[in-house]
């Protein structure tokens, strides 16, 4: 019986090298601090406002201070979607 050819395949030559390409980035290192001193100064202003039976920070605001303090919280979180 006649011995099959062998069959050669072809060497392993890997593909080019690709280029690094550079990704610049802007810092966002001041999204962390920001965002923290929005949530920090919102639970304050309202903490300071039910411990002072509402005559602070701004006594012509009343109740709105609650307003403010969560707008400073709100604040903090819109700051954070830029965090990355």
């Amino acid at each position: 019986m006649p011995k099959s050819r062998i069959r050669k395949k072809a060497d392993y030559t890997p593909p080019p090298a690709k280029q690094a390409t550079t990704i610049k980035l802007t810092s966002r290192a001041w999204v962390a601090p920001v965002m923290l001193a929005m949530f920090l100064i919102g639970l304050a202003w309202i903490v300071v406002f039910y411990v002072t039976d509402g005559s602070l920070p701004i006594d012509s605001l009343g109740n709105w201070n609650i307003v403010v303090g969560f707008g400073f919280i709100a604040a903090g979180f819109g700051v954070s979607t830029q965090w990355k």
